[in-house]
């Protein structure tokens, strides 16, 4: 039987609702602000146009290290880190501390707010999955935690 609209549309809400719980609070448009300030020097949240940083392009719900043509560390390749809105937060927090070895040298949002700002605006950036994306490569092991 062919899924009808109706289960189509819970499916996207609940998706929705999974890829936006840690942000409930955030405010996608201060959260737009602050990307601007602290992010868009090395991201970009246009689909498929990476910068010194990998688009961020619907991020939220995306294997880390999973855009093909960019060239990630090792410990952000090994990671398996699915990017939900919680692995995002404690991430932004303090990247290098999250992810040891990890090459971007931003030190973080220590604010919560901030963090949920970013978030929730990096929730509302998504569309189809870019063609330079690919799940196959999805990294399976764990960052040891040292420096590469």
């Amino acid at each position: 039987m062919k899924p009808g609209p109706m289960s189509q549309v819970i499916a996207l809400a609940l998706t929705a609702m999974a890829a936006g719980s840690a942000c409930a609070g955030g405010d996608p448009t201060r959260g737009a602000d602050l990307f601007q300030q602290n992010c868009s020097a090395c991201h970009s949240v246009k689909q498929g146009q990476n910068q010194v940083g990998p688009s961020l392009f619907a991020v939220v719900g995306r294997p880390a290290a999973s855009i093909s043509d960019f060239s990630y560390s090792d410990a952000m390749s090994h990671s398996g880190i699915l990017w939900t809105a919680e692995k995002l937060m404690a991430y932004l927090k303090a990247p290098r501390r999250f992810i040891p070895g990890v090459k971007m040298l931003f030190p973080g949002l220590p604010e919560d707010r901030d963090r949920e700002d970013v978030v929730a605006f990096l929730s509302t950036v998504r569309g189809p999955a870019p063609a330079n994306v690919s799940t196959a490569d999805s990294p399976t092991r764990k960052a040891s935690g040292e420096s590469n």
